[in-house]
């Protein structure tokens, strides 16, 4: 075992938070992020985002080291909000720099973002839906049976993503999961911001009358984590590869880390520790027993927690 932002891991689980252990095996209801968490459709969207940002910034002018660090900063720190959000901010950043002129307004920059995005996109959902790859050779690896056990269990799902809603009906029902989510599926709507994640986390609590032990959230970004830990909701962080589409992402790890997360793992390839974790609360369980700081659960040995 390593020593990592001062808790011991494995090479799956990560328990950031021991007092978590307290709250857990009471899950009723689950939110999950789409793009990264669940879904590689969109891999890679920072990378459009990036360019569109320092373009629209620094017009014919050169960009800048400290300009672009300011960019990547802001989109790592934004990942899971709606895409228009993050418009407004570039909106705001070139009146702020004033190189390029007067901005665009925050629906044309994101236009141009999704011009670009969509290219990938939607030659990676035309080869799944000819057939060229599976759902599953789309999503992180295990995403669907974690969905599915979760689902068995009763447990009602819901699909929130920054992503416009649309696409997000769209590429979740390509991948063949969008019957999981029975709570709702709730993609971004520019007119409104009924659909950020805040409002869904507050609003599945508020009408099911849930204390926060109850609710699941499950993410890749800052955003959902860091809401889904102020409500005190398991925040449970996917530090996820999305090219990989399984293993450690570190640069995830650090974010979720800074973000809250009560957990940590790297994709849903066991889903034995997964479920045992979240679920079991009796004697030879994770969650009826106490947790040194930092140390995993292992599935070799239930009854203990390794040190």
């Amino acid at each position: 075992m390593t020593e990592v932002t001062g808790t011991v891991t494995d090479d799956y689980l990560r328990i950031l938070n021991p007092s978590v252990t307290e709250r857990l095996g009471y899950v009723r209801h689950a939110l999950f992020d789409f793009d990264g968490t669940i879904s590689t459709l969109r891999q890679g969207w920072e990378e459009a985002m990036i360019p569109v940002m320092l373009e629209a910034i620094c017009g014919s002018h050169p960009v800048t080291p400290e300009i672009e660090q300011e960019v990547r900063e802001y989109v790592d720190r934004s990942t899971g909000i709606l895409t228009i959000e993050q418009m407004r901010w570039l909106v705001d950043a070139v009146r702020r720099h004033g190189l390029a002129g007067e901005p665009l307004t925050a629906a044309q920059y994101k236009q141009i973002y999704l011009d670009r995005l969509l290219v990938t996109v939607n030659q990676r959902v035309e080869r799944v839906m000819r057939g060229e790859i599976s759902p599953s050779d789309a999503m992180i690896v295990g995403a669907e049976d974690f969905l599915r056990a979760l689902h068995s269990r009763g447990v009602k799902l819901y699909l929130a993503s920054g992503t416009d809603h649309p696409y997000v009906m769209r590429e979740a029902s390509v991948l063949k999961i969008d019957h999981y989510f029975t709570g709702g599926i709730y993609g971004a709507l520019d007119a409104t911001e009924a659909n950020n994640k805040e409002r869904i986390i507050q609003r599945i609590l508020d009408e099911h009358g849930l204390s926060g032990r109850e609710l699941l959230v499950v993410g890749d970004g800052p955003v959902e984590i860091r809401e889904a830990a102020a409500r005190g909701a398991i925040a449970l962080g996917m530090a996820t590869d999305e090219v990989a589409r399984r293993g450690w992402n570190p640069h995830k790890v650090r974010r979720l880390t800074s973000a809250g997360a009560d957990l940590l793992a790297p994709d849903f390839s066991r889903l034995d520790v997964l479920l045992g974790i979240l679920f079991d609360k009796e004697g030879d369980s994770p969650a009826g027993d106490r947790i040194v700081e930092g140390t995993p659960w292992t599935k070799d040995r239930p009854d203990r927690f390794s040190t």
